[in-house]
């Protein structure tokens, strides 16, 4: 856990799925650092398909821009529309381009859980590296897995 932040609580739960105020998709974690499955299942996605531009820990890259930074400015729909549509930001000192990733199911398969670990990130409530502990698998991750995937 990051040293700055108290990790914020989220409103409700579904199935092991958290979420806000808004119903936005959040992160829970535990006071001993102790996080729930689909954050942890976002930073394993993440490091699989984002951190080769964005940077091992989402701090950004000389390639892509930080994703710790663009969390704490994004809502969920304009991180999703990103995501799934790509961007480009080419002006006479720019040249940036996002691909889209709307047909990649390793990424489309957990968006949820890539933005609630970007979002635990640019909250400073999630360290850099490896969280330590996490919840279990819960069974609709498993059923929503099977059925994204084809499994």
């Amino acid at each position: 856990m990051g040293a700055a932040a108290e990790p914020k609580k989220p409103a409700r739960s579904d199935d092991g799925k958290y979420f806000d105020a808004d119903d936005v998709p959040t992160y829970n974690i535990s006071a001993n650092g102790k996080v729930d499955w689909y954050t942890y299942s976002g930073y394993r996605r993440y490091h699989a398909e984002c951190h080769v531009c964005h940077g091992p820990d989402g701090m950004g890259s000389t390639y892509a821009p930080s994703l710790v930074d663009s969390a704490k400015n994004l809502t969920y729909q304009q991180f999703t529309e990103i995501v799934v549509q790509g961007r480009q930001n080419v002006n006479a000192s720019a040249h940036n381009v996002m691909p889209s990733f709307g047909t990649n199911m390793n990424v489309m398969c957990y968006l949820d859980d890539i933005y609630v670990y970007l979002r635990a990130r640019a909250d400073d409530a999630l360290g850099r590296v490896r969280p330590n502990e996490r919840e279990q698998k819960p069974e609709a991750a498993v059923a929503a897995e099977k059925t994204c995937l084809g499994g």
